[in-house]
């Protein structure tokens, strides 16, 4: 296939469009069921190249779920806790612990369960049953994947009425060292960013504290690989083989920081007993779970606890949760990863990552302010190494 025709561009204004090979040759995809748009394709090859080299650097099965071109999640192929089992609402899932592509799925899918409504999911396997069992249930735009067992490719496209889109991948497939892309017709062209992210990339540690075990290497190998191809401004939290709080575009560092921090509060807050005890109604979809978990956790807009609302969720109302048993319980996290796409210009960084529980960092280091940074880190005895390479991906 010389070349695909799209319905329209980012918009349904944008037309024509289509994707082709700048060379003239075959594009390296199949596409198997659905037809995929703009964004589809966009979010398709960002995150396939972000599962490859995951499962290049860590030798463990890898997938990713996108939105609008960033990840909301990221992560490797370790098995679940029966507690994480039902924060990620896959513990009916048979066989789970059998398959470590579905228990990536489980982690990927799991985390940030509202921004992954209506995703683009990438795995760096072929694809399983198992796999496909779970992901048949989510709403989900599309996969891409290098290959399916033929079992799983036809559950997959039983989804939408046989409208799922199904991408495969060559895995073979290089692309050219140049990349091209045009703003207002004016073309821009610079080296692909080829930069290998591996545990060698973290020797460089500048604080008191040198201890960064094999656990704490695979976390911030998970979260520099996520960064690099999120949306910058980046700030990635990763604990246990997965990127658990994204911080992606924010114009300030601190506030990438805090929005990377308030998700992955929020993923170990899911664990919490009271949220995983509450008693929803059997007819609440998994979908408005997610919301009123949301919402149970953060307060935000709706107080899902309060009379004339708790009746349409529960069975019987929640007891709230409170801001003081929230913080009394991620005062008990430690042991969590903590990358960024470019240097910490201030230790605020360094303070709201703490509140998250976080014991490891890599940043390129390069500040004026690096040994405010670096004194900060020293207070909290956290361990920061320094990569002395940018991510920024646009």
């Amino acid at each position: 296939m010389k070349d695909f025709e799209l319905k329209y561009g980012c918009n349904p204004n944008q037309k024509p469009a289509k994707i082709y090979m700048h060379d003239g040759t075959d594009l390296p995809i199949k596409i198997l069921s659905g037809r995929p748009g703009y964004i589809n394709f966009l979010d398709a090859f960002n995150s396939w190249q972000l599962v490859k080299e995951l499962k290049a650097a860590l030798g463990l099965p890898a997938v990713t779920s996108f939105k609008h071109v960033s990840p909301t999640s990221a992560a490797v192929g370790v098995k679940l806790s029966e507690k994480l089992k039902k924060a990620c609402f896959v513990d009916d899932i048979e066989g789970l612990d059998d398959s470590l592509l579905a228990c990536a799925y489980a982690r990927a899918r799991g985390t940030d369960r509202m921004c992954s409504f209506g995703d683009w999911v990438a795995l760096s396997d072929v694809c399983d049953v198992t796999t496909a069992q779970m992901l048949k249930r989510e709403v989900s735009d599309g996969i891409i994947a290098p290959g399916y067992e033929p079992e799983a490719l036809e559950i997959l496209k039983t989804k939408k009425k046989g409208n799922y889109n199904i991408v495969e991948i060559d895995p073979d497939y290089v692309p050219d060292p140049i990349e091209r892309k045009q703003v207002f017709g004016i073309t821009f062209e610079q080296g692909r960013n080829n930069f290998e992210i591996n545990a060698a990339l973290l020797q460089n540690i500048v604080t008191e504290n040198k201890d960064l075990p094999e656990s704490a290497v695979r976390d911030l190998i998970v979260a520099l690989i996520t960064l690099k191809y999120t949306q910058s401004n980046s700030v990635c939290y990763a604990v246990d083989g997965q990127a658990i709080g994204v911080g992606a575009g924010q114009q300030s560092r601190v506030h990438c920081t805090r929005l990377a921090g308030g998700k992955a509060d929020t993923w170990f807050l899911r664990q919490h007993d009271k949220v995983l005890a509450l008693p929803f109604k059997d007819t609440l979809g998994r979908p408005d779970r997610d919301n009123v978990i949301d919402g149970y956790i953060n307060q935000n807009e709706e107080d899902v606890c309060a009379e004339g609302n708790w009746q349409k969720y529960f069975t019987e109302r929640p007891e709230p949760f409170t801001a003081a048993e929230q913080r009394a319980y991620l005062d008990t996290v430690t042991g969590v990863a903590c990358g960024s796409d470019a240097f910490f210009p201030f230790s605020d960084n360094v303070e709201r990552c703490k509140k998250s529980g976080v014991s490891y960092i890599a940043q390129p280091g390069g500040s004026i302010r690096d040994d405010l940074v670096i004194d900060c880190c020293n207070k909290y005895g956290m361990t920061m190494a320094f990569t002395g390479m940018r991510l920024f991906h646009h």
